[in-house]
């Protein structure tokens, strides 16, 4: 099945034209293969559960979970019932309770068996309520009573809260509705031509838009299966690959990166038989991880764009025979992409400006948030905080964050540059470059590193190597070796994380 109508639809009627009959989720550690049909059952009795427990088109209903069919349920269910609002599983108390405060959860949905500080943070504020699965792979709300009416949500009802990342300041509250969430799924569908006879291997979380609309969403849209491990291990990827018939995955350059650190340079592994292709986003790709995962598992690595505020996809590069350029997130995937300067002025190809964008998939506004949705929307254009240029082909390619561009002496410096160039040394496993304070220049470039496990190489070498490569003003003056990089709990790097972890000054 072929996506080609780009209607928006609530997010219960993307599953309808699915046949009942048909494979919609699988969950490997059980074996279980759920149905199109039961999972609308599934979904439908307890939109009716949460309705009986008294939650309204609206209502926030939090949920702390980790991958699984009970997130997929309970996602769906309140977003027919109320307003989903997915949290990470792995937070602390005090961001739990931050979270519900600001979200204003009616009920928080959580797991028989944790997690003890979402429980601790609901306290005797935000009801609790817990959702099992049994053997056969039936998920249910327990202890919510009888069962209410629910009445079919309107397209432009909001389905999803999500916070943004808060690399910038604190987090903003980004209301998706339902024809937003459908039109990105289906924007995603037809840019990887998905159809029914593929399979998702989903190993990014579910409390995120990436793991909720690419891997899952728009996979069912079109009919196929999504294959939802618990959680993503390395060791058991391709094993699960291979079982299930995995056609593609999706996942930001910190998994793909675990995989290519197991890889046999000598043979595909197997379970990639079936890739159709692999895709990256919500993170850079360096193109010399795009190449080694393209040798080492025989498929087209295609690096994507997304955002929250749109739903997810943005741009893409395509499927062969279309060009896939190194070190480019591709083009407009159903969105109007342009490059605009501080003054609000449309810049011309092989220019750098900051990335703006338009689309039916793209938000209206922060929710309660007049300060931010002031400094974020130009014109009815959306302002990303992404800097980068448009080739004359329309590609795309971001040079960094706005805010994290080093600024040497008035000199600003796009720190993906020195992390490609980092990358490209065979010794390095990951690099992340930024500005630490200089009495001088203001900011001085620095860079925290991650050796291969069995590179000898010291801090002089890469300097060396970044002085080869790059002008001086550009290169390195302190490197920083380190066994881990602070990221997002979705994989994400935040240089302003890395430079309060490392920087001093230089």
């Amino acid at each position: 099945m072929a996506v080609t109508d780009p209607s928006p639809t609530t997010l219960l009627d993307l599953l309808a034209p699915i046949p009942s009959s048909r494979t919609a989720i699988v969950v490997p550690e059980a074996n279980l293969h759920v149905s199109y049909g039961a999972l609308r059952g599934q979904v439908e009795a307890m939109a009716e559960a949460l309705a009986g427990a008294g939650v309204r088109r609206g209502d926030r209903v939090a949920m702390a979970f980790p991958n699984g069919l009970p997130t997929i349920v309970a996602f769906l269910a309140a977003s027919l019932a109320g307003t989903a609002a997915p949290l990470n599983p792995a937070y602390k108390e005090e961001e739990f309770r931050f979270y519900l405060e600001d979200t204003g959860a009616r009920v928080l949905l959580v797991p028989p068996d944790g997690p003890e500080a979402a429980r601790r943070a609901a306290g005797d504020r935000v009801r609790l309520l817990e959702v099992d699965m049994d053997a056969a792979g039936q998920v249910r709300l327990a202890g919510a009573g009888a069962r209410g009416p629910v009445a079919p949500p309107a397209l432009d009802d909001v389905a999803l809260i999500l916070h943004t990342s808060g690399s910038t300041g604190r987090p903003k509250r980004v209301p998706l509705a339902h024809a937003h969430l459908s039109i990105s799924a289906r924007n995603v569908a037809r840019t990887y031509a998905l159809g029914d006879g593929d399979v998702s291997l989903c190993v990014m979380p579910l409390f995120h838009v990436h793991g909720l609309v690419a891997s899952t969403l728009a996979t069912l849209a079109t009919g196929g299966a999504v294959v939802v491990p618990a959680r993503f291990n390395p060791l058991s990827f391709w094993r699960i690959a291979k079982d299930h018939g995995v056609t593609w995955y999706s996942a930001v350059p910190t998994l793909h990166q675990l995989l290519l650190a197991r890889a046999d340079p000598a043979s595909r592994p197997a379970g990639a038989e079936r890739l159709r292709f692999i895709r990256s986003c919500s993170a850079s790709l360096a193109p010399q991880v795009m190449h080694d995962l393209e040798a080492a598992f025989g498929a087209p690595v295609l690096e994507a764009y997304g955002m929250t505020e749109a739903a997810h996809q943005m741009a893409s590069n395509p499927l062969p025979p279309g060009e896939r350029k190194p070190g480019s997130v591709g083009r407009g995937t159903g969105v109007r992409i342009s490059i605009m300067d501080a003054t609000g002025a449309h810049l011309p190809p092989g220019e750098r400006g900051e990335v703006v964008i338009q689309g039916p998939n793209v938000i209206a506004g922060y929710e309660n948030n007049p300060e931010a949705n002031a400094a974020s929307f130009t014109d009815g254009w959306f302002r990303t905080g992404d800097q980068g240029y448009l080739d004359a082909g329309g590609y795309l390619t971001l040079t960094g964050r706005i805010k994290e561009l080093i600024n040497r002496g008035g000199e600003k410096i796009a720190p993906r540059e020195i992390d490609e160039v980092l990358l490209s040394h065979p010794a390095v496993a990951e690099a992340v470059a930024f500005g630490a304070p200089h009495p001088a220049w203001g900011e001085e470039v620095a860079a925290a590193v991650v050796l291969r496990e069995d590179a000898r190489e010291t801090e002089a070498d890469l300097l060396a190597y970044c002085r080869e490569r790059l002008a001086d003003f550009k290169r390195p003056k302190q490197i920083y070796l380190t066994r881990t990089i602070p990221r997002t709990a979705t994989g994400k790097i935040q240089r302003r994380l890395v430079a309060e972890a490392f920087a001093r000054k230089v």
